[in-house]
């Protein structure tokens, strides 16, 4: 720890005639490999340096970013005079205990320590793995890593320092065949673990294969089924269709929300447990403190199928009457934090995979994420991969299917949860323009019954 720079933090913080003030650094070194069909597009490398000051007066915030360190205790005052303008009302903020702490980056095998030419080889043996499928029209393939440490200080007297190391990997196969065109994507990450991104030749060739398969996959019929979801994309429901619910920041801008997410309402079976956890080890959304210097800690949003819980930031926490989470996080020095989702999941039930599907007469098996859109309680679903249920057993793919639906509704239509807790590291999460977030999302296998399907 920088007892000068905390010195010197401390300092400008005394600058700030403001109910709360804080002061955040960051400095990070990112390396980015990016690939368009054939060839190598792209070999990057990029260092930073910036902070910010955000101070609170009579419930009105002042944020100021910058790139150097002079001239600070300005800056502060800067930003308590903007609050000042803004502040209208009292100030709601829950007191934190003030924390001193300095914690390592969580790594098993460090991206930094593999020298950039075996990262190339590698993502070129990929490439061709690809390109040896026949009916192949182009490929993308995306690497990218990021190492970041966090200052943050603030008038109460807390000091945390926090490191981490990101990694994701993302793979698309794009096949065609008589004016047809299918994709493929796999996409991966981990938090300071190079290990997760190799090794994948088997799974790249796999892909491949899909798209070109699916040129020849039946469409399916649309209409109402007997859906099961896979890790993936259950854990990807979880996350875009329920989780932006709970963040407690559109709960108390929105009055309708208010009345939908009521504590106490029950959404689904007794079985249904909904989980936001940054506390896990390993994961690409886990961490000590959030932006704000609380503790992380696990939250129930949803227990036995009633809501108990939301995420919350210190000054949601205060509107809404309720315990701060540990859920404020800032996608980089640019940006105040935000109530943002960590490590969400459904909990696993008891029920083995065969056991899911062992009576469903026709129906739909759901995997992995090609994308979709929220809008309040409705969502729209594009599954990255579907095959037909037949009598119990997988039978044959299919062509992109869509899925849609109330999530409330499907929540209560879920009926049997899968013991296969499985966790995806791929992509990122947006709000606003802070995207994307490292964050996990994860499930057990699950069913929902009279899940609306479409074509894609």
């Amino acid at each position: 720890m920088d007892e000068s720079l905390r010195h010197r933090l401390s300092h400008a913080l005394t600058k700030a005639q403001a109910d709360y003030a804080e002061i955040r650094l960051e400095e990070s070194q990112s390396t980015r490999i990016v690939y368009r069909g054939q060839e190598l597009e792209d070999i990057s490398h990029a260092l930073s340096f910036g902070g910010n000051v955000r101070a609170l007066v009579r419930g009105g915030w002042g944020f100021i970013c910058f790139d150097g360190l002079d001239e600070l205790p300005s800056k502060m005052e800067l930003a308590t005079a903007q609050a000042r303008l803004v502040g209208k009302e009292s100030t709601r903020f829950v007191p934190v205990e003030p924390v001193v702490a300095e914690t390592a980056p969580w790594l098993k095998r460090d991206p930094d320590a593999v020298a950039l030419a075996e990262k190339k080889r590698l993502l070129d043996e990929y490439n061709e793995v690809i390109w040896g499928t026949p009916n192949i029209q182009t490929s993308g393939i995306s690497y990218s890593q990021a190492r970041r440490k966090v200052i943050l200080a603030n008038s109460e007297g807390s000091y945390i320092e926090q490191s981490r190391t990101d990694v994701t990997l993302r793979i698309t196969a794009v096949a065609r065949k008589d004016g047809q065109v299918q994709q493929a994507t796999l996409s991966l990450g981990s938090l300071g673990d190079y290990e997760a991104i190799s090794g994948l030749h088997g799974q790249v060739e796999e892909l491949a294969r899909r798209a070109v398969a699916l040129l020849n996959a039946p469409q399916l019929k649309g209409g109402e089924y007997t859906v099961v979801l896979d890790p993936v994309l259950a854990g990807i429901f979880a996350h875009e269709a329920f989780g932006h619910l709970s963040e407690s920041d559109f709960v108390y801008e929105n009055q309708r929300l208010k009345e939908l997410m009521v504590l106490g309402r029950r959404f689904g079976g007794q079985h249904l447990n909904i989980v936001d956890d940054p506390t896990l080890p390993g994961l690409r959304g886990s961490y000590e403190y959030d932006d704000e210097g609380t503790p992380a800690r696990k939250s129930y949003l949803i227990r036995e199928g009633v809501l108990v819980g939301r995420l919350h930031s210190r000054e949601t926490a205060a509107k809404l009457g309720e315990a701060p989470t540990g859920h404020a996080r800032a996608l980089d020095y640019r940006h105040p934090p935000l109530v943002r989702m960590s490590n969400t999941f459904i909990e696993p039930g008891q029920l083995p995979f065969s056991e899911l599907i062992a009576d469903i007469k026709e129906g739909v098996y759901a995997k992995n994420w090609y994308g979709g859109t929220t809008s309040m309680e409705m969502f729209t679903f594009s599954a990255g991969e579907a095959y037909m249920i037949r009598h119990g057993q997988i039978a044959e793919l299919l062509k992109p299917v869509v899925l849609t639906g109330n999530v409330f509704t499907t929540l209560a239509n879920i009926d049997a949860i899968g013991n296969d807790l499985e966790m995806n590291q791929g992509g990122g999460c947006g709000k606003g323009d802070q995207v994307p977030l490292p964050v996990s999302s994860g499930s057990p296998h699950i069913r929902i019954r009279r899940c609306v399907v479409g074509g894609g």
